[in-house]
This record gives C-alpha cells, structure tokens and sequence, in this order.
C-alpha cells in the first residue's frame, strides 16, 4: 500500500513540494484528488507538478505516490478518440484503462533502425514533388502566427498515405482544436485517428505530456505494423510550458530564458521518430512558430540541428527556397524517373522569375526572357504551390511539364534531351 503524506512544505505556482522518500524521478502521484508528478529531487525534498493547478490545494492536502510513471491506455479503442494532456477523454466517451504503457521512455536503438526509403504521399505538390516525405521522418512546419499551419495539417492528416495518424496540439485556441476534430469527422478520417488535444485554457503540464503520450502510442502501434504519422502544434507552446516550469523551479535561465536542456528535451521527442524492420514505422511531423519570424529564436534554432530540414510556411504556401527534405533523395530517384530532374528544373526556372519579378518592381526594360518567366511564376505559384492544389504525384509532375510546355520552348528549360523527347507534352491537333 502506498504511504500517504500529509505536510506540504511549500506550493509555489504549479509546484508543491512535499519530504518524501522511495519517490523516483516521473513518478506519480495523488495530490488530493489531482494527479501530480515528480519533477525534482533534492534528498528527501520532492517537489511535483500538479496537472490541475495548484490552486485550491491546502498544506495538509494528502499527498499519495502511486510508484509508476504516467501511463496511456493502447488499443484499438483509441482510434477516433479524443484525450486531453493527462489522458482523460475530452470526447464524453468511456475513460480507457487496459494495456497502459509509460510514457516518456528512450528512444529506439540505432542498431534497431533501417534506413528510411519509403515516401509517404500527401497529395501537395510542394511536398510530395519538390521536398517529399519519407517514413521515419523527422521534419518542423516552421512558421509564424497567422499562417495556415493547423490547415496544413488538417489536409496532411485528411490525405497522407499512412495507416494512423496521431494529433497532439499544445496550447490551441478552442476554435481550432473544433477546426480539427470537425474536420477529420467530416472527411472521415477521424476512423484512423487520435487525438491527444490541450487547450490554452488547460493547465500548463499538460501541454508537455502531449508530444510523450502522442509519441508513446504511435510507437505501440509502430511496433505492431502500422504506418503511424505523428502531427504536432505547436511545439514552441511546448518549449515554452517547459520555460514555465523551468522559472517555477527557479532554474538557471539558458538563452532567453529557456531552461539549459532545451535541445535534449527536444531531441527526445524527435529522435521516437523510426522505421523497423519487419514492422511500421513513426514518422514525426511537428508546426514550430517563430516568434517575430526570428529562425534563431532558440526553439526553432534547436531545432534545426535535431531533424532532417524542414517546411517554412509563408505567405500561404510552403516555401521553396527555404525548405527542404534531407531524405528526399532516398525516394524520388525510385518514383519516376523525370522527378529529381524535373524537380531541380522547375525550381531553377522559379528561382530566375523572382529575379525577373525584381526586375520588374525597379522599373527595369523586361525582354522575352523576362516575360515568359514572369509567365510561368504565374502559373509555377496558382497550380503547384497554392495549398488548395490536391493532386498524386505522377499528376503533379504532368503538371511541372504542362507549365514548361505553356511557357517556354523545350530547349530553353535546361532538361536533358532524351527526357523532354519522353515527356514533353504532344500539342493536340486542331
């Protein structure tokens, strides 16, 4: 029977602390009828976080250690269903309670792991096409407020060639997390979905809960078979709920105000992402807003250095420039063999219309060149960057050469001969 406490030292924001011992690091606990967990250790000095709040809780509140980390029910069950950071359902169904399994555990052992090779298609053209998305991938949205991010991986989740997907939002507006939840019963794909959902409104250790719990359930299934993609947003509201408490423990501050293991909090949630052999995989996709769009804002430059590129969103649309899939290689020298040129050729082409577009804006002279560029731009950006544009990949390279053909002569898209004799576009016969 586990002992019961019942003098509190201090409460402090979130924080209790309590003179306990036998208690280990993650552990849970009872705080009155409020689940808590073990955050610090000092001797026999235990302080815990209290899920729902401090507030109310008095100095000789009961204080229970139940001697097992947080936990997460695993089944079938799960699919359709709406939890929130502590696992209780927000969705009004059944509380699930069978197969629990800790969350927050290591990751994979590389000596576990194979090389990523397959592509996960998304049915967008700048992903798919230009910067694809390979199984055990691990890749930020990075963006900034007011960006369509959650609309992306609304489309992402509706779309994405997987088995299971699994949504964690951290610190969502309550309008959004309706935007997902009705958008994925409406498209249907809430049958093969999970949802793990904390609202701005929910207490603050909450919000961290939800990449373990999301994370530790996508690798179940992972292990099982299944082809499981993992969507985040917006794991800056992660790192800064980490922030919270770091300041609540009165940690040294790291840069500006971060706690000192911000990357390593990072890296272990990125680094679940895997694929194994003779099972599924965990693919990882997750928004990080930058804040005044500051790409060396520390969440975002943390970041950088633990996955493998990423998608910056501006202005609507997934940026070419900026962008990109590390992976990419392994699999489109597979999908068809126009892709990797087609892709570099394209891009090429985008990249001397915005030197064009620049032109134009000074006032300078614009020659044929400059005026079949600004052409394609046009269309380069309305039918393949437009986030609305939902289309496979084999349509979507159709589409790269139907946008040459409109454009330019064959010989001034820089393609090699023998590919545009095999894809170039036969003009109908009048």
């Amino acid at each position: 029977m586990n002992k019961v406490y019942t003098k509190i030292e201090s409460i402090v924001g979130n924080v209790i602390t309590v003179r306990a011992t036998g208690v280990k690091y993650n552990d849970l606990a009872m705080v009155g009828n409020s689940y808590a967990n073990v955050i610090k250790l000092d001797g026999d000095l235990v302080s815990l976080q209290v899920f729902a709040g401090a507030q109310g809780v008095r100095t000789n509140d009961p204080v229970r250690f139940l001697g097992v980390p947080m936990r997460v029910s695993f089944s079938d069950n799960l699919m359709g269903r709406v939890f929130d950071g502590s696992g209780k359902p927000r969705d009004n169904g059944p509380e699930l309670d069978e197969n629990m399994v800790e969350i927050g555990g290591p990751s994979v052992n590389p000596a576990k792991r194979i090389v990523p090779k397959n592509l996960i298609r998304t049915g967008i053209p700048m992903i798919d096409v230009f910067n694809t998305l390979v199984e055990s991938q691990k890749l930020p949205i990075f963006s900034v407020s007011g960006e369509p991010y959650n609309e992306l991986l609304a489309r992402i989740a509706m779309q994405a060639e997987v088995d299971l997907i699994i949504l964690g939002g951290m610190g969502l507006k309550y309008d959004d997390y309706l935007f997902f939840r009705d958008t994925l019963e409406q498209s249907g794909a809430m049958s093969r979905t999970i949802m793990f959902i904390h609202t701005a409104s929910d207490p603050t250790v909450e919000c961290t809960m939800i990449p373990d719990m999301s994370l530790a359930v996508g690798e179940r299934f992972a292990l099982e078979g299944k082809k499981v993609l993992v969507l985040l947003t917006d794991m800056t509201n992660f790192a800064d709920a980490l922030k919270e408490t770091a300041i609540t423990m009165e940690q040294v501050p790291s840069n500006r105000g971060y706690p000192g293991d911000l990357y390593s909090s990072l890296a272990s949630r990125y680094e679940k992402a895997v694929d194994f052999e003779g099972a599924g995989s965990l693919t990882i996709l997750a928004v990080t807003t930058m804040p005044g769009d500051d790409v060396t804002h520390p969440v975002p430059d943390n970041t950088g250095y633990i996955t493998e590129g990423q998608y910056y969103l501006k202005n609507g649309h997934i940026e070419p420039f900026g962008s990109l899939s590390r992976l990419k290689q392994n699999v489109n020298k597979d999908t068809r063999n126009d892709h990797r040129a087609l892709m570099d050729g394209l891009i090429k082409l985008y990249a001397s219309y915005k030197e064009s577009l620049e032109k134009k804006s000074m006032g300078f002279m614009m020659t044929e060149w400059d005026e079949k560029l600004l052409k394609y731009g046009q269309l380069f950006e309305s039918r393949l960057m437009d986030l609305s544009v939902n289309i496979p990949l084999e349509e979507a390279l159709d589409l790269g050469w139907e946008i040459l053909a409109e454009c330019f002569e064959p010989n001034e898209t820089g393609l090699r001969s023998e590919l545009i004799a095999q894809r170039w576009p036969k003009k109908l016969e009048a």
